[in-house]
């Protein structure tokens, strides 16, 4: 029975494994692969962008502003994320049912948050942004509203699913002892959560800083701003002078996330780094709202003006359709037509995207373990094995640490108009992050079968070919579904700068002022996003 068991989820891997595979094919036919695809001056364009990686504009004029640009980044990034808290502290606290005993109005309270939690993720923050630039006019408030929406959305979800998974034994202990419900949250669930909570919103905090540099596509400033002004001015010694501090902060922000896990998991009294870094953050929070309020000079009082209510009233009654509009282009059935049309454009653009990055994790992967660099796993020790992890490990850094926008905005200098180069910008971004996840679930692999096999006699690809791959692949499978429901998200937001998709679209339709249409386009979106949640939910299943 076990054998049997054993079989059939083995096979059932095997045909989800061959699926994906003939999904990526048949996302390739989407492109007419010809010479068209480049520019005349493709070619030119990518030797002047590779001189300038290695000869960037270090000036002091160039540095002073990459230093300013880097702190409004930083300052957009820290307040959005304090939003973000607020609003996944409340709403996952509620949408994880806690609070409820009887199971009636546990299921009523974790559908209705956990719906609005869906819709709050659903939509990418730089669609959020536009729409609040839209309403509010270009107020650092809508940056920070458009971070803190969706950031709140995908935090309140994370943690709702870790307050259900406490174990209920200290919980039932507490109560059993007259514990009321608060003192259950303070002193039951929330101990046994700190940990990955702190960790996980580390990591949404870096991906906050590549989202804060691309507000400067709805005029915002920061790094996306020069970055922008830059390739508009075919300045590319200037691009990667502001890439290079917008890496070097992600690069700080993760290396102090490390640091916190592993201070955590130390009972170490005094003054620790997890002390120090509590400090420095309550002191940045300070500075940012601080930079907000004084030297941007935003204000709640004009945000909430009688102007701004009445163009958030007119913005709305045009989504709706409401005056002015004979037939709203929800309401068409060509509209229909031509909007799924785009949405089908995008599913195969977000298809070939997982792809690519998929086929470039798989070739780079195994020399980024750490295990496999040392020799550890496979007890095979070669000293060019460490120049192999620290050139990939680097690679993977570079390639995550700039937004997926940034990517599209250099590679259409390159190819034309369409959704290859959306598929492109797409997989390089996230090629760093699969990479990343990848070599870890190698290197927090069990040793001992596969030292067992390498001390039997087997070569290293025999080792890895039987032992590694057949081990980790269920967990490759599980961050490559988790990667593409990301980037079915983020497919819009390429689309602003000519990748095609329904974000090209959405981005002629709000600045024709054609609100009927971008009511639309959300709607195929959001179905879109949602359809992919679902598949891929069922994926990740059919992978255990």
């Amino acid at each position: 029975m076990l054998n049997l068991k054993h079989t059939f989820q083995l096979q059932r891997k095997n045909i989800l494994t061959i699926f994906l595979a003939a999904a990526f094919i048949w996302s390739l036919f989407a492109v007419t692969w010809s010479e068209d695809l480049v520019h005349s001056g493709g070619l030119a364009t990518i030797k002047q962008v590779l001189v300038a990686l290695i000869h960037p504009n270090l000036s002091q004029e160039i540095i002073q502003l990459a230093i300013e640009s880097t702190w409004i980044t930083l300052a957009y990034a820290v307040c959005g994320m304090t939003l973000a808290i607020v609003i996944a502290f409340f709403l996952g606290i509620f949408a994880s049912g806690i609070l409820h005993e009887h199971k009636g109005s546990k299921l009523i309270s974790k559908g209705i948050f956990r719906g609005i939690l869906g819709f709050l993720r659903a939509i990418h923050e730089l669609v959020w942004a536009l729409i609040f630039v839209a309403i509010f006019g270009l107020s650092p408030l809508s940056a920070i509203l458009a971070l803190g929406i969706p950031y709140g959305g995908i935090l309140g979800r994370i943690f709702a699913d870790m307050l259900n998974d406490v174990p209920k034994e200290p919980i039932q202990a507490l109560r059993s002892s007259g514990a009321s419900k608060l003192q259950c949250l303070l002193y039951g669930y929330f101990p046994l959560v700190r940990a990955n909570i702190i960790s996980y919103t580390m990591y949404r905090f870096e991906c906050a800083i590549r989202s804060s540099a691309i507000m400067s596509f709805v005029g915002l400033g920061g790094l996306g701003f020069q970055i922008q002004l830059s390739l508009n001015d075919l300045k590319y010694d200037e691009v990667w002078t502001f890439l290079f501090f917008l890496i070097g902060i992600v690069v700080l922000v993760d290396s102090c996330s490390v640091h916190i896990r592993k201070g955590m998991h130390e009972a170490k009294k005094g003054f620790t780094f997890v002390t120090f870094f509590s400090l420095l953050t309550i002191v940045l929070m300070v500075l940012s709202w601080g930079f907000i309020f004084i030297f941007e000079q935003a204000s709640l009082k004009d945000l909430l003006s009688e102007k701004n209510a009445y163009y958030a009233q007119k913005f709305f009654a045009g989504l709706f359709g409401i005056g002015g509009v004979e037939q709203p282009a929800f309401l068409s059935s060509e509209s229909w037509k031509e909007a799924l049309k785009l949405t089908y454009e995008t599913l195969r653009m977000s298809v070939m995207a997982i792809g690519f990055s998929t086929i470039a994790m798989f070739l780079t992967v195994i020399p980024a373990a750490r295990n496999i660099a040392d020799g550890s796993l496979t007890l095979i020790r070669k000293w060019y094995n460490w120049l192999l992890f620290g050139f990939v490990r680097m690679s993977y850094i570079f390639s995550r640490a700039i937004p997926e926008l940034v990517w599209a905005m250099i590679i259409v200098f390159i190819l034309k108009p369409g959704i290859l180069p959306g598929a492109i910008a797409l997989a390089l971004h996230n090629f760093g992050i699969l990479g990343k996840l990848c070599a870890e679930v190698i290197e927090d692999l069990d040793e001992r079968p596969v030292r067992n096999l390498a001390s039997s006699g087997a070569s290293k690809s025999q080792i890895l070919l039987y032992a590694v791959l057949p081990a980790v692949m269920p967990q490759f499978l599980m961050y490559i579904l988790y990667r593409w429901e990301v980037i079915m998200r983020t497919t819009i937001v390429v689309g602003f700068v000519g990748a095609g998709g329904l974000g090209q679209q959405f981005k002629m339709s709000l600045s024709f002022f054609h609100y009927t249409d971008v009511t639309l386009l959300l709607l195929c979106y959001c179905i879109l996003v949602f359809i992919a949640d679902f598949i891929s939910e069922a994926a990740r299943k059919a992978a255990k």
